[in-house]
């Protein structure tokens, strides 16, 4: 989205930060279907999930319209929060679907993108999520901009605004984080089975 088009949704936030929830509603039909895109996105991480791209959007807004305080000043700011939510809501719906199933064989899990396309992805979703804890406790500016590129969709450049960082820095954090992900996701595999 360019600058101009991007105001619009700006001050909608900076309205909605101070306390319009009026704003809010106006905020949601004006990036309602870059939403549904990112949702598209994430959806095929959990393929053959009970929720669809329109579920996971609703339970996004939702979420937002409980939150108070927020402080955003500018639209990549709201979408790496959506980003940190739609994470929270499919890590929350494949622990349903994981407790629920109980028992089955372990898989080899890989930290590709591409992996996670297949059904039935639960256990790898929950290990991704364990994963990017253990990176969080490591270091949490790198689990950050896998959570931002990952879960949010957001590019290089939008996740080093997002973080007050360069790019440089964001693209050795993302190269360094799949393969530390894809390692401690693999060990801890081995160490399940």
């Amino acid at each position: 989205m360019d600058e101009t088009a991007a105001q619009p949704v700006t001050h909608l936030l900076q309205a909605w930060s101070s306390g319009d929830k009026e704003a809010l509603a106006q905020l949601v039909p004006a990036v309602y279907e870059e939403l549904r895109r990112l949702a598209r996105r994430r959806m095929s991480i959990e393929h053959g999930s009970s929720l669809e791209p329109t579920a996971l959007v609703n339970e996004l807004y939702l979420r937002l319209v409980e939150i108070n305080g927020l402080d955003f000043h500018n639209r990549v700011q709201f979408f790496a929060l959506a980003a940190q939510i739609m994470r929270h809501i499919l890590v929350d719906a494949a622990r349903a679907r994981a407790t629920s199933k109980r028992g089955g064989q372990k898989k080899k899990v890989s930290f590709e993108e591409r992996y996670f396309a297949a059904p039935g992805r639960e256990r790898e979703i929950l290990a991704l999520d364990d994963a990017l804890e253990a990176l969080t406790q490591k270091d949490a500016r790198k689990a950050r901009a896998v959570e931002l590129r990952f879960f949010g969709g957001l590019s290089m450049e939008e996740t080093a605004e997002v973080m007050g960082i360069s790019l440089q820095t964001v693209r050795r954090d993302w190269d360094f984080s799949r393969v530390w992900l894809a390692r401690t996701m693999s060990r801890n595999d081995l160490e399940g089975s």
